[in-house]
């Protein structure tokens, strides 16, 4: 233990002589660039004698900085951040005027100006180094972020303390990782975090959850935050009666998607009691967010997720060691795409332009910002937090879900997971942490690159329609995408709009290997018949093409159907596990198209990919080797993980007066569950119950002076 002590002292005091050493070679530096700033008397010193007064100066400053500055700070708390930020400069400045004059002999001048140009490089010189130093130092990392969550606390007066009887709990989404990936990753030695809460008499359980239908993060996070995902048939879905395309990760969408899951559910959503959301596609009703997409919508004072980036790269020291991460990762994947090119991989699609900075973007700074945001929460004692990483669902897209890229993407989250472990044991209460993904994600070459021409094309061939002779990419699905183009205040709206020639043109989208047909001059629901009189080859050409598993359609004469090759027709009421068209998909299949079917949006056709239960491969409508948001293999597998000593699922998700499910089915049944385990230690929580609909906001709470939550 002592030896423990005095390697850390040691290690602290070698940074201090670094960075000090730093700070005067930056000296040294300026004063031979600026006119105005000087280390030597009138007539000159020799070198040594200029080096001990630049190492005596940037001692001084480094002092006053580390003694004063906290104090000023702190005084300065009332001024408006505008005003402190331009008064920032003229306090560093008069540091260094102060530090200066403390020089023997007065050796050390510089105009005003000149002094507030040297304080800034040399505190950003300083503060680069000493992270660089402690950039892979996580207790450091922990030790910082612990105070400046106890900063927060006290000002806020909040005491976590008071709750210190009652456990918190840390929804952890780890977004497209599959039930079988996070066994073989624990198993492997890839998590070892994972794989250590999974030993015998750790206390940590794991099993698989089933999705519905549309197997991506809008349908998913959606009903496990808000406990529906009614009428969210796909990642994006085209409505007639409006025109428009909805779009999972655009925030106008989240945003009404949201809505309209509270007006179904009466209920603000799963963290509506003192919770937090961080990095998500929805708010779950918590009056903490941070990165909350549905929220990137709203305007006016408080409507917006104001916290998150700024509150992150405030810390200067935050902001090197992401700056360094980013860096490292843009490189880590132009290394990675040109291996695969040379070594001739396959599957492999393009990974060119900005999908670099997007994949850096979601590996680094979406992960740094959420996972210090849940520290900060757990310091701040909250009772729920709900936060997504989308690190490894970006990384599998575009390397395969058991590509090595994908691997080493695990081996990274699980450090995050260790470090959120860590500073469990110095909250304020005790925490349980629970691990769970919103789906998983299937291999595959993509539709395009196996039979040369994308769903769309397809499409218009069935239908008689001219079909582009240069190859069109089809829009490819991302919450990072979209994310970074929030965090640059670039808009999102609009980029999935149809350009159609006709108002009879076809309406295809895709969401991974799941494709939707519409056609916006039928009204309502197209039928079969229908189809077939305007378009008599196109059912049939779907139909029967080897990259389609099956299609779903309305009949007039039959009720909705499901085609499959060979002139396969069995009506959704008919349908069984194992048989016709779906028996290569396995358990559920029939309940989850039967299901979709019900929703007031589902498509005019629905096309599933084919799906090979032997390799475990489907195909993607969009540019994806690694995909989701149909049905076929372990994108419908994701997993929770849970401590040992929590209800187990099966039980919380009985709803009342019902059986024990042999098995979680759906995102709203994991719904009840988290909500469950929340009201085991915390009670009931506040859910929006009679306030009428009209007064429900989109943020999951009750409308101001409605009264649903104090």
């Amino acid at each position: 233990m002592g030896d423990g002590r005095w390697r850390t002292a040691g290690s602290a005091l070698m940074r201090v002589i670094v960075v000090w050493a730093v700070s005067t070679l930056t000296m040294l530096v300026l004063a031979g660039i600026l006119p105005d700033f000087q280390l030597q008397s009138d007539d000159g010193d020799s070198v040594t004698k200029t080096a001990f007064t630049a190492a005596w100066g940037a001692g001084a400053f480094g002092l006053l900085s580390a003694l004063v500055w906290p104090v000023l700070v702190r005084a300065l708390l009332i001024v408006p951040a505008l005003v402190l930020g331009m008064l920032v400069f003229f306090l560093n400045g008069s540091l260094l005027l102060i530090a200066l004059r403390l020089i023997p002999d007065g050796r050390g001048a510089a105009d005003p100006q000149t002094a507030v140009v040297v304080a800034a490089v040399m505190s950003a010189v300083a503060s680069a180094t000493s992270t660089a130093l402690a950039v892979r130092d996580d207790n450091a990392y922990r030790r910082r972020l612990s105070r400046l969550a106890d900063r927060r606390r006290r000002r806020s007066g909040r005491d976590g303390a008071a709750d210190g009887g009652t456990p918190g709990t840390v929804f952890i989404q780890l977004d497209g990782v599959g039930h079988d990936v996070l066994a073989q990753a624990a198993a492997d030695g890839l998590m070892p975090t994972v794989a250590h809460w999974l030993a015998d008499g750790t206390g940590h359980r794991l099993t698989p959850w089933r999705t519905d239908w549309s197997s991506q993060t809008g349908a998913s996070q959606l009903g496990i935050l808000h406990g529906s995902n009614f009428d969210v048939p796909a990642f994006r879905w085209y409505e007639k009666e409006t025109g428009d395309v909805m779009v999972s990760s655009r925030p106008a969408s989240a945003l009404e998607m949201q809505r309209r899951a509270v007006a179904r559910t009466h209920d603000g959503g799963l963290l509506v009691l003192d919770g937090a959301g961080r990095g998500n596609l929805f708010s779950g009703g918590a009056d903490q967010l941070a990165l909350v997409l549905s929220m990137a919508a709203r305007r006016g004072k408080g409507r917006r997720s104001r916290a998150g980036y700024f509150a992150y790269f405030a810390d200067p020291a935050n902001a090197v060691r992401t700056a360094l991460s980013f860096v490292a990762e843009v490189g880590r994947e132009i290394g990675q795409s040109t291996r695969a090119r040379l070594r001739k991989d396959t599957p492999r699609i393009k990974r060119g332009g900005l999908y670099p900075f997007i994949r850096a973007f979601a590996t680094v700074v979406e992960r740094d910002v959420v996972v210090a945001a849940v520290m900060g929460d757990m310091f701040a004692g909250r009772t729920a937090v709900y936060a997504d990483l989308v690190a490894y669902d970006e990384v599998a897209h575009h390397s395969g879900p058991r590509s090595r890229d994908a691997e080493k993407v695990l081996a990274r989250l699980d450090r995050s997971l260790a470090l959120i472990a860590k500073v469990a044991e110095h909250t304020p209460r005790t925490y349980r942490i629970v691990l769970l993904s919103d789906h998983g994600q299937s291999p595959g070459e993509t539709f395009a690159g196996a039979y040369g021409l994308t769903l769309k094309n397809l499409v218009r061939a069935g239908s008689g329609l001219p079909v582009p002779r240069r190859a069109q990419r089809t829009s490819s699905g991302s919450e990072a995408r979209d994310a970074v183009r929030i965090a640059l205040h670039r808009p999102v709206d609009g980029d999935e709009q149809e350009s159609l020639a006709h108002p009879s043109d076809p309406v295809v989208l895709a969401s991974g290997n799941l494709g939707l047909i519409s056609f916006p001059d039928i009204a309502g629901r197209a039928s079969l018949e229908q189809l077939d009189r305007r378009h008599p080859a196109l059912l049939s050409t779907l139909a029967n093409h080897p990259g389609i598993g099956f299609l779903l359609v309305r009949s007039e004469s039959h009720g909705s159907v499901v085609l499959g090759p060979g002139g396969t027709r069995i009506p959704v009421a008919e349908l069984r596990d194992g048989e016709g068209p779906l028996a290569p998909f396995g358990a559920g299949t029939a309940a989850a198209v039967r299901r979709t079917d019900t929703f007031p949006h589902v498509a005019d056709v629905m096309v599933n990919s084919m799906y090979d239960p032997e390799t475990g491969t489907v195909h993607a409508f969009e540019e994806q080797i690694g995909s989701h948001g149909g049905l076929g293999g372990e994108q419908s597998r994701p997993f929770l993980l849970w401590p040992r000593g929590m209800t187990d699922p099966l039980d919380a998700a009985a709803a009342e007066g019902e059986a024990r499910p042999a098995e979680l089915v759906g995102a709203e049944t994991v719904h009840r569950v988290l909500r469950r385990w929340l009201s085991d230690v915390s009670g009931p929580q506040v859910p929006v119950g009679q306030v009428p609909v009209g007064q429900v906001d989109g943020a999951g709470g009750a409308a101001p002076g409605a009264g649903a939550r104090s």
